[in-house]
């Protein structure tokens, strides 16, 4: 099984307290797929996975999926420090029903190939929904190399790849080098342009939350073959994937869904509001778009 067009990867907001609120989360989701996105992903990097305790965690996904209820696939985050935790995540997240997992090699030692493939290779053993391998090496410290992606490939439920690297030729390699059932999706915003123009199936994006329709515009001209009109959505967009990564993605989406007039909620503690001389920036950028007053 294969995700396809604009990946939603959602914010998990609290309230005043600090905990999750669920009612808001649910508003968001219902957002979301009235926009138009593809998929939903809980539990990314917006969703402020590492700071959610287990319970915590498991409820969120149950959140999302029930408030989906079907209407689009739910690819769950599910990764965690030890394998063993890892694999009873998968295995909730397989039992709440998510389309497909998504994990990446959470690090604190850093870990050696070999040990990278047992963990994708126990996870893979544990569950039979399909697995999307992340290799992020902002958030792990390491850049998988294309070759060993291939490897993972390999294993009978890794389907998909999300690929973060900054590197413009890398998407393009991992779709010569893996089979053919395996897709490559953009993780990193500024790639998105060269990420569709190399034959990825999908983006994965927290600037859904902000802005889902530039997302599926240029999304829908890079399937059309509309060169023109990709370049040109991209364009109108660049600052703001840039901003959103720059500045750390649960502030930046947080601040520019409250600057849209949205409730975003609070954020986990220590995460903080984004500065007022860079909400200002941010604010500059969405009344560029069209999108803030």
């Amino acid at each position: 099984m294969h995700l396809k067009g604009i990946i939603g990867y959602l914010l998990t907001p609290c309230d005043e307290r600090g905990r999750v609120d669920h009612a808001l989360l649910e508003a968001h989701v219902e957002r979301l797929i009235g926009e138009g996105v593809h998929a939903l992903a809980p539990l990314g990097s917006v969703g402020c996975l590492p700071y959610l305790d287990d319970g915590e965690r498991e409820a969120v996904i149950d959140t999302v999926i029930r408030a989906a209820s079907g209407r689009l696939p739910v690819l769950a985050g599910v990764s965690s420090l030890s394998t063993a935790s890892t694999v009873r995540h998968a295995r909730y997240a397989e039992r709440a029903g998510a389309a497909a997992l998504q994990l990446l090699p959470s690090t604190y030692w850093k870990l050696t190939q070999d040990e990278i493939h047992a963990y994708y290779r126990e996870v893979c053993q544990s569950v039979s929904t399909p697995v999307m391998v992340y290799n992020n090496p902002f958030t792990t410290g390491m850049d998988l190399p294309v070759e060993f992606l291939a490897r993972l490939a390999e294993l009978p439920n890794v389907t998909m790849i999300k690929e973060s690297s900054p590197d413009p030729t890398k998407i393009a390699r991992l779709r010569a080098a893996c089979p053919d059932r395996t897709a490559v999706y953009i993780g990193l915003n500024c790639m998105a342009r060269t990420g569709f123009a190399e034959g990825a199936a999908g983006w994965c994006t927290a600037s859904a939350n902000v802005s889902a329709s530039f997302a599926l515009n240029l999304y829908r001209c890079a399937m059309a073959g509309d060169a023109r009109g990709a370049d040109e959505w991209f364009g109108r967009q660049i600052d703001l994937l840039n901003f959103l990564m720059d500045h750390g993605l649960p502030r930046t989406v947080a601040a520019s869904l409250r600057l849209r007039g949205l409730d975003s909620g609070h954020l986990r503690a220590p995460l903080a509001p984004l500065a007022p001389d860079l909400e200002q920036r941010l604010l500059e950028i969405l009344k560029k778009m069209e999108i803030a007053r």
